[in-house]
């Protein structure tokens, strides 16, 4: 059985990008393997959250969690800050990371071109919290994105440098997860081919029906096909794309016959993947209410949940500073 070690921000609302993205294997690699899910609220302070945006952003993204399906009696789910032995084995690593490879990592290009006025010390470790957050429950397996496949890369090499500085085989070098599929891109409303929080064009979890009615309603499409059966353009292709993923199957070859012959009305077809998309996320959005309402049951998850995770976590900061040599007089 595998170990795998998932995290999220803790900076925004969840989309359907990242449903189909990955939340949706969560759920069930859940019973598959032994997960840790946590909510990355240390990675979230690169970007200065204030606190009220910092702790309601963490209970927000820990409800949904919960509403999507993943489940802390078979999971562990936990919140990265309530274990100081990530700081701990953070600042540990970080004496044996060095500055010209932190550099030229391809995450802290992009913030410095991003975010020129805020180039922390958190955004040039930030590769190193993460080796910090996955090593410490000696994870062997790693679900991530495309922008974060480096950020794993220096996470093995930081696992095997300890390993051969030390002379041990303490630390798997992790792998980046495979779900056994391809997972399904969610594009976004704006014609781009991605969904989310930055780029304005999210349909998120937790959305009202009138939000959602509005968001799609204003999504861009083009003046019709000229001719039958002519190519989608891509904003077109996109609304296809949801449409494939929150309606059934006869709602979807109605409208692309519709297309493919002419006659497809972009206002009733954009009318039809609202309420297909309300329908959707309505089971979500109603679980994420009554859990997010309930504040003594939250409590009592993220109490149960930090403990679950400081077991293992605990053991491997006991084992690292021996190995590294604090030892008791």
């Amino acid at each position: 059985m595998d170990i795998v070690l998932s995290g999220i921000r803790s900076t925004g609302k969840l989309h359907l990008g990242n449903y189909f993205g990955a939340l949706k294997n969560f759920v069930k690699m859940q019973h598959e393997n032994r997960c840790f899910f946590f909510i990355a609220d240390y990675h979230s302070l690169t970007t200065h959250p204030t606190p009220a945006d910092l702790h309601g952003s963490v209970k927000q993204v820990f409800a949904e969690y919960l509403a999507c399906g993943i489940d802390p009696e078979i999971a562990t789910v936990f919140i990265q800050s309530d274990l100081p032995e990530v700081s701990e084995l953070y600042l540990l690593l970080n004496m044996n990371a060095y500055v010209g490879e932190l550099e030229r990592t391809i995450s802290f290009k992009d913030k410095v071109r991003l975010q020129p006025e805020n180039v922390n010390a958190g955004l040039l470790t930030y590769p190193v919290l993460m080796a910090a957050d996955i090593i410490i429950h000696k994870a062997t397996k790693v679900p991530v994105g495309k922008d974060q496949e480096q950020n794993l890369e220096m996470t093995r090499k930081f696992a095997k440098r300890f390993n051969h500085m030390y002379k041990v085989d303490y630390f798997p070098e992790p792998t980046a997860y495979n779900f056994g599929e391809t997972l399904v891109k969610i594009p976004g409303l704006d014609g781009s081919g991605k969904m989310g929080k930055s780029e304005g064009n999210a349909i998120y979890l937790t959305d009202d029906p009138t939000t959602i009615r509005k968001k799609v309603m204003k999504a861009i499409t083009d003046s019709g096909p000229s001719k039958k059966n002519q190519e989608p353009s891509e904003s077109i292709k996109n609304l296809f794309t949801i449409m494939e993923a929150v309606s059934e199957e006869e709602t979807l070859n109605y409208f692309k016959d519709q297309y493919n012959n002419c006659t497809i009305r972009y206002g009733d077809f954009k009318k039809q993947l609202a309420e297909d998309t309300i329908r959707f996320t309505d089971p979500f959005r109603t679980k994420f209410e009554d859990i997010y309402s309930n504040s003594t049951y939250l409590r009592k998850l993220v109490t149960d949940g930090a403990e679950k995770a400081r077991l293992s976590a605990s053991q491997t900061l006991k084992d690292v500073r021996e190995i590294m040599g604090f030892k008791a007089f």
